[in-house]
């Protein structure tokens, strides 16, 4: 079995930080505050996602 269980995870942890970090410098931009709540939910949504990798990762590399 692979040793990158949590890889994934990350990585669509890093996609919704950067599209959240997006969507914040927009709404910031124009003025518009549902895209700003929108982004800053995203980098939120990323940053656990990437936390549930590591976690996975930990777990693989303790168990394995």
């Amino acid at each position: 079995m692979s040793n990158n269980k949590g890889l994934s995870d990350k990585v669509k942890g890093n996609v919704n930080k950067v599209k959240g970090e997006a969507k914040d410098q927009i709404g910031n931009a124009v003025g518009n505050s549902k895209i700003l709540t929108e982004g800053k939910k995203d980098k939120l949504k990323g940053q656990w996602q990437e936390e549930v990798g590591n976690k996975k990762d930990k777990n693989e590399n303790h168990n394995g």
